[in-house]
């Protein structure tokens, strides 16, 4: 499982597992996780936002309901043992 770093402004680092990636009308999102392979931990679906150019790519958390709904929808399709609430 790819793990990457997140660097949010003013806070530690954080890393996610990413457990599946997928492009829905031109925009990247990506569903991670907090936990390594194997073990129960929180979920977050994330999504490319274009910006000033950069070697980084910026991710935000989907926290529009209904966005959040169709795209989990799309997750929950790709992978069988998944269940997002």
């Amino acid at each position: 499982m790819e793990k990457i770093t997140f660097m949010p402004d003013g806070e530690a680092a954080v890393d996610f597992y990413v457990l599946e990636q997928t492009v829905i009308g031109g925009v990247n999102y990506i569903l991670v996780t907090d936990a390594e392979d194997g073990e129960d931990g929180e979920a977050y679906i994330l999504k490319a936002e274009s910006g000033e150019e950069s070697e980084e790519q910026v991710y935000r958390i989907v926290e529009d309901d209904n966005e959040f709904a169709a795209v989990s929808g799309v997750f929950e399709s790709m992978l069988d043992d998944i269940d997002l609430v």
